[in-house]
């Protein structure tokens, strides 16, 4: 850098900081945004499993499975 143009350097640091921060802080939020959307998928699946089994237990009526004895 050159000492004769101090203002503009200055400037110039200052404007690629702000714009790293911007882009990081974008980068940040949109992580975060996929993340959310996973665990929330996540649930949903899990759910989904859980009722179907449910479900499934209760029309073949059996709700312990019995102990086989040889």
């Amino acid at each position: 850098m050159e000492n004769g143009h101090f203002l503009r350097n200055a400037v110039l640091t200052i404007a690629g900081l702000v714009v790293a921060g911007v882009v990081a802080w974008w980068l940040i939020k949109a992580l975060i945004g996929v993340i959310f959307y996973i665990l929330v998928g996540a649930l949903v699946v899990g759910g989904a499993v859980y009722l179907y089994g449910k479900a499934k237990r209760s029309i073949r009526g059996g709700g312990r499975r019995p102990i086989n004895r040889w």
